[in-house]
């Protein structure tokens, strides 16, 4: 019996009751229930007594260590959150901007002595800080357990417990030596300066991402494709990258296991810590030193067993790891792996020839017998990470079996010829600056595969949609009865198939229940920004793409469009020029065509319009400068769409957009304030509308009393993310109450879809 798996999982489920769902209060009190439960095992006889104490007493474990981490470890912090004065703190990684001046990982060495871990912000940039720098400032210090004034465990998982706002200029006293600890920091450092003196300009910030981590030089729009490809765990440092590095020591060392394995586990080790030590590359690490080390202690391989320790071992060293995506996404792709990979692996053999006669059929014997491997391994990593993807992030690649059985083989080889390359940049450019030309090719296939994958339609689809959520479930309820059925025979084609028909269903009714009828409105949810689509019989306008949430506002839209099977918008309008309504239409016009792009002919030195008109002429799309209402059809419905009716400003001379199928209106005025408003109800011609998309995500400015009473609005939606504006203030909150209309946040909802009837 695996008794260290049962008690190490028991524990680790404890740790992640008690960070998921329990209150700081309820832990030690369920803690002291499980251990009580726990001793009913002594009533029972053999195997099953044993599981209950090891299950019990692991959960009550696991419960108790997450409230006396709380109490020892997170309380002391947070008791000094609201604090301000002068601190020390030792640099521990590289800094980097912020967008206000720059912002580094240390440990802060209070008053009080101890040290914390707490993430540093400067007003004034770093001065050329270094990991194993000291540095004094006056700082006031906040919690990390809140982050855009909501409650999150996002810091504590990455072991962040107070976050430190510089006032005022740093003080750096460097060490003659950088300290031992900060070694790898220094490596990782030099590989990237290795990598960008080398590699071509395209190339280097993926090869960057693949040997560090280091994801921040990546354009946006090649990360944006390497997730919707289903490509973007290779530059999440983590298992792929360190079994790599395990079969490069063993070609080179050979059959010595016992050199191989401690070469293998320090060289394993190092480069852990050279990526950041995150919990994804620290669980590869570790799994793969336990393998090593398996045979040599005479210990047969149980990953089920080394899987739940090394769980357990991250979380009590920090029990709200458990909130990581990361280590989440991890540790379910391995336990994918180890139990679907062979199965499907022994299944798709069984059907090929045993021993094939000839060069040819032997040659497509074993390409057959690597495209099996490679696609039950990437079916194995989904199995378990889908449903975390869609939790995590509201949508899953549909393409990344295809992608990953493309792409893999490329993975390799750019990982490890970058980093001989990068090595050998250091000692040798001239001859590095050849490799990585060489190297480059798979960079380069591997950026063009994702690019091509990410635009197909349903390369990527949005788990927000109803029809998904329920093929989501009725693909795992059949997953669940295939396992219990394979001991008797059961095949897996029967499931797989009724499970590619169900999502093909799924699609067709999600593509037509939002574009197939008279109108259906849909309030993206961009964050602090504006991005409405407008469908109609298979037509789609958008209105403004822009906003300040976690993704592109272009990646938001382009996503929404190519979720209905589509890669075309027939009518993009921007209301303004303002970043939270037009910032992301660069990274929209990337994917998606446009066929007609109406703007505001006013403030003709802007920026952001040049930029826009220039990227509308390089890709041939007709543009409209609008100075005067006009009116557009869309499918069965017809957009009425105001010239600027004020001046002054970019938010009173922008256009508003009034939408009419049938009897059903929508109206979006953009950010104009309540004194445009009143000279758009006096000269619009305003109907009694149905849905109002609030002016200004909801400003005490707009949305006024005049505009109220006669649009008179059943609905109103507010695009609206975290703000310091105040937004929706709540005096507007207050008029739409009054005016009796049904009100829905995209903060609080998400995207919020309202279809004609």
């Amino acid at each position: 019996m695996r008794r260290l798996a049962w008690f190490a999982g028991a524990l680790s489920a404890g740790v992640f009751l008690a960070v998921y769902l329990l209150p700081e209060g309820a832990r030690v009190p369920g803690a002291a229930v499980c251990a009580l439960a726990a001793l009913t095992g002594l009533l029972l006889d053999g195997t099953r007594r044993l599981r209950v104490l090891l299950v019990g007493f692991g959960l009550a474990a696991g419960l108790l260590w997450t409230g006396v981490y709380g109490s020892l470890i997170l309380a002391p912090a947070d008791a000094l959150s609201g604090s301000e004065g002068t601190v020390e703190a030792q640099v521990t990684g590289w800094p980097e901007d912020s967008g206000f001046g720059s912002r580094v990982l240390a440990r802060l060495h209070p008053v009080e002595g101890g040290s914390i871990p707490a993430l540093l912000y400067l007003e004034e940039g770093a001065p050329d800080l270094r990991p194993g720098d000291t540095v004094r400032v006056t700082a006031e210090l906040r919690t990390a357990g809140v982050m855009a004034g909501d409650p999150t465990d996002y810091y504590y998982a990455r072991g962040i417990r107070l976050i430190a706002y510089a006032r005022g200029p740093a003080e750096c006293r460097r060490p003659e030596r950088p300290p031992v600890w900060s070694w790898p920091a220094y490596v990782s450092r030099a590989l990237q300066e290795s990598v960008a003196r080398i590699f071509p300009d395209d190339a280097a910030p993926l090869v960057t991402a693949l040997l560090t981590g280091d994801k921040s030089q990546l354009p946006a729009g090649t990360y944006s494709d390497l997730q919707r490809a289903g490509l973007a765990h290779v530059v999440a440092v983590s298992g792929l990258h360190v079994s790599f590095l395990s079969g490069l020591v063993s070609a080179l060392l050979g059959r010595r296991r016992r050199r191989s394995a401690v070469v293998g586990i320090a060289l394993m080790a190092f480069f852990a810590a050279v990526a950041g030590a995150t919990p994804s590359v620290l669980r590869a690490a570790f799994m793969q030193s336990m393998l090593l080390l398996a045979p040599l202690l005479g210990r047969e391989e149980d990953p089920p067993t080394a899987l739940s320790t090394i769980l357990m071992l991250l979380l009590l060293y920090n029990p709200y790891a458990a909130a990581s995506v990361s280590l989440q996404l991890s540790f379910a792709a391995t336990a994918g792996i180890c139990l679907f990979t062979g199965p499907l692996c022994a299944y798709g053999q069984a059907r090929l020839p045993a021993r094939p006669k000839g060069f040819w059929p032997r040659t497509a014997a074993l390409a057959a017998n690597f495209l099996l491997s490679s696609l039950a391994v990437t079916l194995g990593a989904l199995a378990f990470t889908t449903p975390l993807t869609a939790l995590h992030f509201q949508s899953i690649s549909l393409a990344a079996p295809l992608s990953n059985l493309l792409g893999l083989w490329a993975v390799s080889d750019a990982f490890l010829g970058g980093l001989a390359a990068a090595v050998l940049g250091l000692v040798l450019p001239g001859p590095a600056r050849l490799l990585a030309e060489v190297v480059a090719l798979p960079v380069r296939y591997l950026l063009a595969l994702a690019g091509a994958i990410a635009r197909l339609p349903f390369a990527s689809v949005s788990t927000q949609s109803v029809y998904l959520r329920v093929w989501l479930a009725l693909a795992y309820a059949l997953l669940l009865l295939w396992l219990l059925g394979r001991r008797r025979g059961g095949r897996p084609l029967l499931p797989v198939g009724l499970a590619t028909a169900a999502l093909c269903a799924a699609l067709v009714f999600q593509a037509a229940d939002r574009s197939g009828g008279a109108l259906t409105v849909s309030v993206l949810d961009v964050g602090q920004g504006l991005s409405v689509a407008l469908c109609s019989q298979g037509q789609i306008a958008l209105v403004d793409c822009g906003g300040s949430g976690a993704e592109d506002a272009g990646d938001v839209a382009a996503d929404y469009v190519q979720s209905l099977g589509r890669s075309r918008i027939d009518l993009l309008v921007l209301t303004h020029y303002h970043e939270d309504h037009a910032g992301g239409v660069p990274e929209l016009l990337e994917r998606v065509e446009v066929g007609l792009l109406v703007l505001p002919d006013v403030e003709e030195e802007d920026p952001l319009r040049q930029e826009i008109l220039a990227l509308a002429a390089e890709r041939g799309i007709d543009t409209l400068l609008l100075g005067e209402d006009t009116r557009v059809a869309l499918g069965e419905a017809s957009l009425r769409i105001y010239a600027p009716l004020g001046s002054g400003g970019s938010n009173e001379e922008g256009l508003s957009v009034l939408c009419t199928a049938g009897d059903f209106d929508a109206l979006i005025t953009g950010d104009m304030n309540d004194t445009v408003e009143r000279r758009l109800v006096k000269y619009g011609a305003l109907p009694d509308t149905e849905l109002l998309v609030v002016g200004h995500h909801g400003s005490k400015y707009a949305t006024s009393e005049e505009l109220l009473l006669a649009a008179r609005p059943e609905t109103a939606v507010i695009s609206v993310g975290y703000n310091s504006y105040g937004h929706p203030a709540p005096e507007t909150l207050e008029r739409l109450a009054a005016a009796g209309c049904a009100v829905y946040r995209t903060d609080w909802s998400g995207t919020v879809t309202i279809t004609a009837t």
